[in-house]
């Protein structure tokens, strides 16, 4: 797997955040490979300066490989959330857990964190601190139901968290969330100066892909990072192209259709530089 740099080899300047975007092409309901894929490349992001590794949507069963959701679901406590909380603590990093389905029943019965229904599954988010602690869980607020399955099988989340890391405050959104600029006004509201989206985009959007993300970066002065899939999964072609914005909605460091791990350093004090230079958010009008 190759890998695509914004920054010099073996870490972030002091003061920047290294973030790494893993691209690769899930097995569709290859659980037990897709996450042993996963851990392999965290560990080499880790080995080349990351400070926060991510993952693509659904990286665990392939998006697209809608019947496998039910068979593959796990609860938050399980063995596959806790082996990105180990790998966390084992390299030193924060980890944006991709997202995974969820089993919602099970997360009740294992540990204390609020789910939406008492059963059912979601498309979950979760990022996990170097201590290997459940700092932030996102559940894909807005669920797809155009010529996909995913609205009919998944419970759409409810909760919008905000986390501290080098010196951000990191909100996760999912894939088709980039469509609801309301989502993202709330979490400029709470804070948040760097969005990360894991995704699925498919073929043949490409254009939207692009426009999106760079839209939500420059209407909210904020840095937005997209990890998406890559190749093809379950039939169906991905359009990679994983891609860290700056505030100015201009890509830091960027890939394309091919498996490979992006790393961007992204600086926290240049959110505050753009937002004094080009002061729009002031004359929002609520």
């Amino acid at each position: 797997m190759t890998s695509e740099r914004a920054g010099e080899a073996g870490g972030a300047t002091d003061g920047e955040l290294r973030v790494a975007l893993v691209q690769f092409s899930p097995g569709g309901a290859a659980v037990a490979s897709n996450v042993e894929r996963a851990l392999s490349e965290l560990a080499a992001a880790a080995d080349a300066g990351a400070d926060l590794v991510a993952f693509p949507e659904l990286f665990d069963v392939g998006y697209f490989a809608f019947d496998s959701y039910a068979t593959h679901a796990a609860g938050l406590g399980g063995e596959r959330f806790g082996r990105f909380a180990a790998a966390a603590r084992e390299h030193d990093v924060w980890v944006l857990a991709g997202t995974m389905v969820e089993d919602l029943a099970a997360t009740a019965s294992e540990t204390d964190v609020p789910v939406p229904a008492s059963e059912g599954y979601a498309n979950t988010a979760v990022v996990f601190s170097p201590a290997g602690d459940r700092e932030l869980v996102y559940r894909k607020h807005h669920l797809f139901g155009y010529d996909s399955a995913e609205a009919e099988l998944l419970v759409p989340g409810e909760r919008r968290e905000t986390v501290d890391v080098g010196g951000f405050t990191l909100a996760v959104s999912t894939c088709y969330d980039l469509r609801f600029p309301e989502l993202y006004r709330e979490y400029l509201d709470a804070g948040a100066d760097l969005v990360l989206v894991p995704s699925a985009w498919p073929y043949p959007r490409v254009e939207h892909w692009k426009t999106l993300p760079s839209t939500r970066a420059v209407e909210n002065l904020t840095y937005v990072a997209t990890i998406n899939g890559a190749g093809t999964v379950a039939g169906t072609d991905l359009v990679g192209r994983s891609t860290a914005y700056d505030p100015w909605g201009t890509p830091v460091a960027t890939t394309d259709d091919r498996e490979t791990t992006v790393y961007a350093d992204l600086d926290p004090e240049r959110v505050a530089a753009v937002r004094g230079e080009f002061p729009a958010l002031e004359d929002r009008r609520l």
